[in-house]
């Protein structure tokens, strides 16, 4: 069983399509980021960067205590070495998948994160840095959409945790001045994904987690008020 401390944010997402196409059992904690639910001594025991997704995993393959887990990356890649799937047991393969899991921790999530909050959340419209990340945010996407320009359906072949790291950051793209139009590779990858049964189940769990926006009036104090002093308490 797996405990999934989750909230509806694309990183939230990645773990929900792992676990459903898995078909592992789970349990999803809603962590509500926005009412500072992540800041709770409880959770940060086993997220200490106070961020969602984290995991419990009750049952590890080592037969030891409960194995904990935060940073998503990190928790794709736990789990799919735990079931044996979505990442390749060749050399090439795997590594193939993980440089583009990386790709996306590194690059796609952080740029398309700049991009939401300093066009929709920032308390004052700064040109130069919506310019600078719908900007990125469209090259990343060149990026992805010339990669898969080769005929492949998937980013490494088979479909595996380098899709499910990067499906969820491109949902989001009319809100990050992006027109899949413009990207027709990526938007062929982005269909064939959006259509599995796994993904519809995964993204009805959000729906009956919060429908509500994540970032509000009361949520931007909580979400972007944060430096060293939010971490230095005990």
């Amino acid at each position: 069983m797996i405990d999934l401390y989750y909230w509806t944010t694309p990183n939230g997402h990645k773990i929900t399509l792992f676990l459903e196409e898995a078909g592992l059992p789970y349990t999803l904690i809603p962590v509500n980021i926005g009412r500072g639910e992540q800041f709770k001594p409880e959770f940060l025991r086993i997220s200490p960067n106070n961020r969602i997704p984290a995991i419990v995993d009750r049952e590890p393959t080592d037969g030891g205590a409960p194995l904990h887990l935060f940073e998503s990356g990190a928790i794709l890649l736990y789990l799919a070495d735990k079931i044996g799937r979505f990442i390749p047991a060749d050399l090439r393969g795997r590594n193939e998948t993980l440089q583009w899991l990386f790709w996306q921790m590194a690059g796609l999530g952080p740029m398309a994160g700049q991009n939401h909050h300093f066009v929709q959340y920032a308390p004052e419209k700064i040109p130069y840095a919506i310019d600078r990340y719908v900007k990125e945010t469209g090259r990343l996407y060149g990026v992805l959409n010339k990669h898969l320009s080769d005929g492949r359906d998937y980013i490494a072949g088979d479909y595996s945790i380098a899709d499910m790291a990067c499906y969820p950051w491109v949902v989001p793209h009319k809100r990050q001045q992006q027109e899949l139009a413009d990207f027709p590779h990526l938007a062929g990858w982005f269909e064939r994904i959006r259509t599995r049964p796994a993904t519809l189940r995964a993204y009805a769990r959000a729906e009956e987690v919060s429908t509500a926006p994540v970032v509000d009036e009361e949520s931007k104090k909580v979400l972007f008020g944060q430096d060293a002093s939010t971490v230095a308490k005990p």
